[in-house]
């Protein structure tokens, strides 16, 4: 079984990769707004949502080489935070787009000695840990996290926790897999090599993904803009849509 793909509107193409434990139904108000003027492909990472069913490994390269296969080439690749890292790798091993858009989403999830703005890997294990023992309570407990420090928190959290499961409950496999490479992938050294547009979006407020290592992370990369959206979160989109496609605007059109 492939990937699941949503295709929707019409106009330049557009991907949407979604977070961890998500899947690209998340996507609803960014959708909504851009239907009518871009043709959006949502994806559903393998063993997400409507891919749970595939035998494609939750790999960057297996995940980047499935993407690349069901997308037009001259598209926009927009991740968020564990589908940015999908769409950095696929950007910095050779798959042809047009444009990457970083959403909440870092080379390096972790801190390191020299890359002091990632997440403690004391929080990963413990999630890995709590996923063994009790991974529903474990996965809203992420949820939380990503909705804390939002404006709009409770929103934002409400708004997650309907969307997990809307597709079927994650396997713990995948939910394992999806933790592994948040925590053990390093794609900083790729930066420089970058040629295409990008642009990093960050939320001011965002306790899962510091904007200060984004915009570490873009100044790694030429031909970069780096924006924040002030008073959001990890996940911008569910409740600063319009910011979010805003910040946007220079890889939506190019030449103006």
């Amino acid at each position: 079984m492939s990937l699941h793909v949503d295709v929707t509107g019409s106009g330049p193409d557009i991907v949407l990769l979604h977070g961890w434990a998500m899947h690209g139904g998340v996507f609803t108000p960014l959708v909504e707004r851009l239907q009518d003027r871009f043709r959006l492909h949502v994806v559903d990472l393998p063993g997400h949502g409507g891919s749970r069913a595939c035998d494609i490994p939750l790999t960057l390269p297996d995940s980047a080489t499935a993407i690349a296969r069901v997308v037009p080439e001259d598209a926009l690749w927009c991740g968020w935070s564990l589908g940015g890292l999908v769409a950095l790798y696929a950007a910095s091993h050779g798959t042809s787009m047009r444009s990457l858009a970083m959403l909440c989403a870092s080379p390096c999830f972790v801190r390191k000695e020299d890359w002091r703005w990632g997440m403690s890997p004391e929080i990963f294990r413990d999630f890995a840990t709590g996923l063994r023992d009790d991974w529903r309570g474990t996965l809203d407990r992420f949820l939380a996290l990503e909705a804390f420090g939002s404006e709009h928190a409770k929103e934002e959290l409400r708004h997650l926790r309907n969307a997990v499961l809307a597709r079927g409950e994650p396997a713990a496999r995948v939910l394992a897999d999806g933790l592994q490479l948040l925590e053990t992938s390093d794609l900083r050294g790729d930066l420089p090599s970058l040629t295409i547009p990008s642009t990093w979006i960050a939320g001011r407020r965002d306790r899962l993904v510091d904007p200060r290592a984004m915009e570490e992370a873009a100044s790694l990369a030429p031909n970069t803009r780096f924006s924040t959206i002030d008073h959001a979160g990890h996940a911008p989109f569910l409740t600063h849509a319009d910011a979010v496609i805003g910040a946007l605007q220079p890889l939506l059109h190019p030449s103006e």
